[in-house]
């Protein structure tokens, strides 16, 4: 596989990474109280165990981190403490991938995540199918797939884009 296809292999991925991760702290973000949404300081000791436990590494410092800081640590905690054994496995398994990136790659999903958050919540569900379609494929798939889209011309591009949306129609789901 050369290098570009790497490059971009490896920014959705990160793509990915990134929108789950946003999603999930915006979900958090939403279901936090108001008494932590109102940028107020949290003392270490007023902390569940369990989020202490977690959060161990800040002990001696939290009360000296800013509120912030400390809002947006006990957020992910308690995403953290919410997730199933494979929900935690999946996301250090992100968490790995995203850490081995180059800042580059991690720029480009950046912007990719942020282009994407731009697109009407009927497109964002249809890049989500997509992605979904794209991930049933097996390997092989997906490389011929890959080749035959990388070697077209923008008119056959074109063509077999128009071709994939008249199909859709054909069976009543909306073009994508």
């Amino acid at each position: 596989m050369s290098e570009s296809r790497c490059t971009r292999r490896a920014a959705l991925v990160a793509l990915f990474a990134v929108s789950v991760h946003f999603a999930a702290s915006g979900r958090a973000h939403a279901e936090t109280p108001a008494a932590v949404e109102a940028q107020d300081s949290i003392p270490w000791a007023s902390l569940k165990p369990e989020e202490q436990k977690v959060l161990a590494r800040h002990g001696e410092r939290w009360n000296s981190l800013p509120a912030e800081q400390q809002q947006r640590l006990l957020r992910g905690t308690q995403r953290w403490l919410a997730m199933t054994p494979e929900q935690r496995e999946r996301a250090q398994a992100r968490f790995k991938h995203w850490s081995e990136l180059t800042p580059e790659q991690r720029d480009r999903a950046r912007e990719s995540y942020h282009r994407f958050k731009k697109l009407p919540p009927e497109e964002q569900a249809r890049v989500r199918d997509n992605l979904h379609r794209l991930k049933k494929l097996t390997p092989e798939q997906r490389q011929r797939l890959r080749e035959r889209w990388q070697n077209a011309t923008p008119e056959e591009r074109q063509r077999m884009l128009e071709h994939r949306r008249q199909r859709m129609e054909r069976h009543g789901r909306p073009p994508g």
